[in-house]
C-alpha cells in the first residue's frame, strides 16, 4: 500500500515555493522523496533552496516574474533542464489585492488574473507538452484553488474570479488530458495562516473570529496541512482521480 503513495525520484515544479503554502507543498515532495525546483519571485527562491539543500533536499531555486509572459517560459524550461524532465506541478503562487468592487482598479484587476489565472495555465500547458512528449505519457498537474472558488469573498472580485477560473480550466484540462494519463487536479485551501492573510487573522478583526468560529477544526490551516492533498495528487494513489476540486479547509465549507 506504501508504494501507491511513494514518489521518490519524482521530478516536480512548485511555483511560490519560498513561503506559505507553497514551502509547506514544496518541502512534502521532499521530504517524501522527490526533486523540486520552487519559483520565487525575488532572489529569495534561491536562499531558500539553499536552505533545503542544506538539509539534504534534491532542490533548486529560481526567481521567476510570473506576470512576465517570457520570464515565466524561460523559468519553466530551465526548471525541467535542472530537474532533467518533469513528472509534477504544481501551481501554488498568487497574489491578493483588496479594495472595494466599485473602485477596484483595473491594473490591480490585471495584475492579479495575469499572476493568480494566466500563468497557472500556461504553466500547465507547458507541463502537458512535456509530459506528452514521454515514451508512456504520464503526470500530475496540481492546481491551487481556494474557498473563493466556492463562493465570492469581500473586496476581492479579481481574486475571486481567477480562483474560480483555475477549477474551470483544470476541469477543461482533465476532459482532454485524462485519457492520455496526465491527472489535472485541484487543492482549495480553506482559511490559512499565511502572509497573504495577516489583515484576518489579527484577533482584533471582527473577521478572525467569525471566521474561527466557523471551522469545525477550530483553528486556521498552514503549510503543513498541505502536505498531505499534495504528496496524494502526486503519487499513484489518485491516478483515477481527475477533475476533482479537494478543499483542504478544517471543514469550513461543510458548517
Amino acid at each position: 500500500m506504501t508504494n501507491l503513495f511513494d514518489i521518490s525520484g519524482r521530478r516536480a515544479i512548485v511555483t511560490g515555493g519560498t513561503r506559505g503554502l507553497g514551502y509547506g507543498m514544496a518541502e512534502g515532495l521532499m521530504e517524501a522523496g522527490a526533486s523540486v525546483v520552487i519559483f520565487g519571485s525575488t532572489e529569495k527562491a534561491e536562499s531558500v533552496a539553499a536552505e533545503f539543500r542544506g538539509r539534504g533536499f534534491n532542490c533548486h531555486g529560481l526567481k521567476v516574474d510570473l506576470a512576465n509572459a517570457e520570464e515565466r517560459e524561460q523559468g519553466f524550461h530551465k526548471a525541467v533542464e535542472l530537474l532533467g524532465g518533469l513528472d509534477i506541478l504544481i501551481n501554488a503562487a498568487g497574489i491578493q489585492r483588496r479594495h472595494p468592487c466599485e473602485v477596484f482598479p483595473k491594473a490591480d484587476w490585471d495584475e492579479v488574473i495575469e499572476v493568480n489565472l494566466t500563468a497557472p495555465f500556461v504553466l500547465s500547458q507547458l507541463a502537458a507538452r512535456e509530459f506528452l512528449k514521454k515514451a508512456e505519457p504520464a503526470g500530475k498537474i496540481i492546481n491551487i484553488a481556494s474557498m473563493a472558488t466556492f463562493f465570492g469573498g469581500f473586496t476581492v472580485p479579481a481574486y475571486a474570479a481567477a480562483k474560480g477560473g483555475v477549477a474551470q480550466f483544470s476541469k477543461d484540462m482533465c476532459n482532454e488530458l485524462a485519457g492520455r494519463n496526465i491527472n489535472v487536479n485541484c487543492i482549495a485551501p480553506g482559511y490559512m495562516d499565511t502572509e497573504m492573510n495577516t489583515a484576518l487573522t489579527d484577533p482584533a478583526n471582527p473577521r478572525y473570529k467569525e471566521i474561527t468560529d466557523r471551522i469545525p477544526a477550530h483553528r486556521w490551516g498552514t503549510g503543513e496541512d498541505m502536505k498531505g492533498a499534495a504528496i496524494f495528487l502526486s503519487s499513484r494513489a489518485s491516478d483515477y482521480l481527475n477533475g476533482a476540486v479537494i478543499p483542504v479547509d478544517g471543514g469550513y465549507l461543510v458548517k
